[in-house]
């Protein structure tokens, strides 16, 4: 059975199906169709298909041509209709992976994922997970719901779990560039999944189980979230003392060897590192051991908006202004910079703290035109436009997110009061003591 389905690999006739269109399985779907492979994308948002059948791409970061390109050359099509996950040889789920509401790991997507698959289930087609998740997630969630359909794995089909690595707007790396991990349910499952890979994916890594590659991701993102709540609680003492994190970190990086610099910010953002390690801390619960390290960097990450919030209000504080009734210009909606991804932005829990004060609060963001309805919040706003007049309206500027296309001089000139939570103000010229850094 696996040796049908290698040389279909091996001649590209292997029709390959993404279960969830976001920021990790859109652009996995064209990498593997610029390889030559047949692709069937899945996704529950009829909006999404619609928007593939036209030929547009949703994820403008990854550039509009994306799915034209595919739709002009074939071998592509997107669907909602769950009962064709028989159709494709290959199956890699990419679905959301999110926290319930006491930071435990929702894994409902996965689960209903599994449940889709194991409906029209077939021999020789090979499943993978992407989606972050903790160790032993593949085998004793998702493997158990597909033998539901009474097939044997690695025999009648065949199961892996390789790790996505998306880091969304990066120029250096992509999809196709970015190393990948791939660990098997058995030995033949690996070996599959390892030739799907390196036939679209320019470096492939082997690991000995599914389990390794699981916990491979959970370490990349939780050693990120660890740094970063380091140089975090650096900056609330620092602060205090009167000393300019950011100049810190620029001296402490010129060390050649043993030092990596990470910079602090708002609080966390993305899929990932908010959410990562809260999974392994879950996990642990149930062999009786606890993660100090781990769960320390999460709440110090997490008083990081209040720390702002308070920087804020003192500022204002300052002018003799209160919070309440002060018109606040929120900059950067997006978890990061030149990206229209606002999944776990911190700058969606700044507003609803600066509103809950009673300061009236609008956001300008190039690349977000919008808000839409998420998980956690629902904030009914529309990106207001960004001019000399405009700034000069609001008593306090607050930088969320330094998006390159900002003009930060003329923001440093007409704002009369910054909180700046990403050295943006860093390089400007002029006066200063209208910027607080937080």
């Amino acid at each position: 059975m696996h040796a049908t389905l290698s040389q279909k690999i091996a001649t590209r006739q292997a029709v390959v199906g993404v279960i969830g269109l976001g920021y990790v399985g859109l652009p996995l779907m064209a990498t593997f169709h610029r390889a030559g492979f047949p692709v069937l994308g899945f996704d529950v948002d009829p909006d999404k298909i619609q928007a593939l059948h036209r030929g547009e791409n949703y994820l403008k970061h990854l550039g509009m041509d994306l799915v034209s390109s595919m739709k002009s050359v074939g071998r592509f099509d997107a669907t909602s209709d769950m009962n064709r996950l028989g159709e494709p040889d290959v199956i890699i789920s990419c679905v959301p992976t999110p926290l319930g509401h006491h930071r435990e790991p929702d894994l409902s997507y996965i689960e209903k994922c599994s449940d889709d698959i194991a409906r029209t289930l077939r021999r020789g087609q090979l499943v993978i997970l992407e989606s972050s998740t903790y160790p032993r997630t593949t085998r004793d969630v998702m493997l158990p719901r597909l033998e539901r359909s009474g097939l044997t794995c690695g025999k009648d089909f065949y199961c892996a779990y390789s790790p996505e690595r998306e880091d969304p707007g990066r120029k250096d790396y992509n999809t196709q560039s970015i190393p990948k991990l791939v660990g098997g349910i058995d030995p033949v499952s690996g070996e599959l999944a390892v030739q799907l890979y390196s036939a679209a994916i320019a470096r492939v890594i082997p690991v000995d189980s599914a389990e390794i590659a699981e916990a491979a991701k959970l370490l990349e993102n939780i050693y990120r979230a660890v740094n970063i709540a380091l140089v975090n609680e650096m900056k609330i003492v620092l602060d205090a003392m009167g000393i300019d994190i950011w100049k810190v970190v620029d001296a402490a990086k010129t060390k050649p060897f043993g030092f990596q610099a990470f910079y602090p910010g708002p609080g966390l953002g993305g899929h990932c590192i908010p959410i990562d390690p809260f999974y392994l801390t879950w996990k642990a619960r149930e062999v009786n051991l606890p993660t100090r390290f781990i769960e320390l960097a999460g709440e110090i990450n997490v008083q990081m908006p209040d720390f702002v919030i308070k920087k804020c209000q003192l500022a204002l504080n300052d002018r003799g202004k209160a919070v309440k009734g002060s018109r606040v210009l929120v900059l950067g909606l997006a978890y990061k910079p030149d990206i229209d991804d606002v999944r776990e932005s911190p700058s969606f829990e700044l507003i609803e703290k600066l509103e809950h004060l009673g300061a009236r609060v609008d956001y300008n963001d190039p690349h977000v035109p919008q808000t839409h309805k998420m998980r956690h919040h629902d904030l009914h706003m529309k990106s207001v436009e960004l001019t000399q007049e405009t700034i000069g309206r609001y008593d306090l500027v607050l930088i969320a997110t330094n998006h390159s296309v900002y003009d930060w001089q003329m923001i440093a000139d007409h704002a009369k009061l910054v909180v700046d939570t990403r050295n943006a103000l860093g390089q400007v010229r002029g006066r200063k003591d209208h910027i607080i850094k937080a």
